[in-house]
């Protein structure tokens, strides 16, 4: 090949490349740039909000769009309870699939299990407010609510919080149904990160007598912590968002009650019903300051979660 056109080869590759970083360096700092200019838009639009309310904002309870007065303490307070309790549920199952997928499923077993729990993942939310609201809420008002009232709520310390009316909907169904949304989220990261440990640690802890549960406890937990920590994170970033769903089975009411049976709010769901009908400048600011919150809530989760994994990916290829 003659001299120049290898140079004219080399010179074009060289523009090429130039070409390709700056297009990839764009759509990376376009990301940023969107992301600020979404935090400017809750900003600007919530300053009515923050400018009437300032702080007190966060800790009123009141809701009174006749009156212009608004509080965000109800949909923040529901928005926490029902990604706790849903976590609390979604953990222990998660665990389980994940141990069960890893270490005693049967190989022919493994990939179509693993599968069907990728797609639960992939349902919409709405599917799952529309079975929750249709199929479980009247099975929980009927059986589950009646028999937490009898044999739970007696009790002193723990009755108030699962003893009310048997309607069905309420803060509990909605974290059920969160924890079934997430369970697919966290037990796909779990399964992952279990199959990050070395097989040569597991076989050594057996070799000396360990049990499957030991093995887990002591070997793959250890060595996986940071990892299943942020898969649980990105579960609560799941679940703090979610709005269809937990519209369809909360309750929908800006009532601030002890009982996780009656009906409460969350941060989406009054984002839901509520941002279509609002009316005035103070009414819609203070939406959008709703969605501001749970902006800032997620985005912590959700950096504490990256941060988590990305430590774990530190980790791999060395000595535990």
């Amino acid at each position: 090949m003659p001299m120049f056109l290898h140079e004219a080869r080399l010179k074009r590759q060289h523009i090429f490349d130039i070409l390709f970083r700056s297009v990839t360096r764009i759509a990376a700092f376009s990301v940023l740039a969107l992301l600020a200019a979404i935090i400017f838009s809750l900003v600007s639009g919530s300053m009515p909000a923050i400018r009437t309310f300032g702080f007190g904002f966060l800790t009123s309870s009141e809701w009174d769009p006749v009156n212009d007065q608004f509080g965000a303490l109800i949909p923040i307070v529901g928005t926490l309870v029902t990604s706790s309790i849903a976590l609390l549920i979604a953990v222990p199952v998660s665990f389980g699939i994940a141990l069960f997928l890893t270490e005693l499923s049967p190989r022919i077993l493994r990939r179509p299990l693993g599968i069907a729990i990728e797609l639960l993942a992939g349902i919409p939310s709405i599917i799952y407010g529309m079975w929750g609201l249709f199929v479980f809420v009247p099975i929980f008002a009927d059986y589950v609510e009646p028999w937490l009232n009898k044999n739970i709520g007696p009790i002193a310390y723990i009755g108030p919080f699962l003893s009310g009316p048997p309607m069905g909907i309420g803060i509990l169904t909605a974290s059920i149904i969160l924890a079934i949304m997430v369970i697919p989220f966290i037990a796909s990261v779990m399964r992952d990160v279990f199959d990050v440990v070395p097989v040569m640690l597991k076989e050594s802890a057996y070799g000396l007598g360990a049990t499957t549960w030991e093995v887990m406890m002591s070997i793959v937990l250890p060595y996986t912590k940071v990892g299943v920590a942020g898969g649980i994170m990105l579960g609560l970033g799941r679940a703090l968002g979610e709005t269809m769903a937990v519209t369809f089975v909360i309750g929908n009411a800006h009532e601030l009650s002890k009982s996780l049976l009656n009906p409460g709010n969350s941060i989406s769901s009054a984002l839901a019903n509520e941002f279509t009908e609002a009316f005035g400048e103070l009414y819609t600011a203070s939406l959008i300051e709703l969605g501001l919150i749970l902006f800032f809530i997620t985005f912590v989760v959700l950096s504490i979660s990256r941060y988590m994994l990305y430590r774990l990916s530190q980790r791999e290829g060395k000595p535990s």
